[in-house]
């Protein structure tokens, strides 16, 4: 078994395209209407089949809507590996991420946190510097 697909809450699906798409360079997968919602799948590289996609969900009750911004609960829930870490943090600052702390230097890499544009936390991460 593998993980496949990931559940990520937007506001709306073509907010959630263009931060992923445009902003961060994600492909589309898919994008389906299926009447009610819409199937939207964006992945970071469709080269990678065994890549994790996420689906991005427009909440439609309350509950989801009070998720929106604290899927995981103001924990980093969300990990973005880079071979390039001053370009990607600069990508994700142009696409509406924001910084909340400095990069720092870890045994498994250089990593910063940050948070999209709707408030769920993510760790930029780049491999050790030899």
């Amino acid at each position: 078994m593998r993980l496949g697909l990931i559940t990520f809450l937007v506001p709306d699906y073509d907010t959630g395209l263009r931060f992923f798409g445009d902003g961060l360079g994600w492909d589309l997968v898919s994008d389906e209407d299926q009447g009610r919602k819409r199937w939207v799948v964006v992945t970071r590289d469709l080269a990678a089949p065994d890549a994790p996609s996420l689906v991005l969900a427009v909440p439609t009750t309350p509950a989801q809507r009070a998720a929106l911004g604290q899927q995981t609960g103001d924990r980093v829930g969300f990990f973005l590996q880079t071979d390039d870490f001053e370009r990607d943090a600069a990508r994700i600052t142009a696409a509406g991420g924001t910084f909340i702390e400095a990069p720092r230097d870890e045994p498994y890499g250089r990593v910063a946190q940050w948070r999209d544009p709707w408030g769920n936390l993510w760790d930029l991460i780049a491999p050790p510097r030899a």
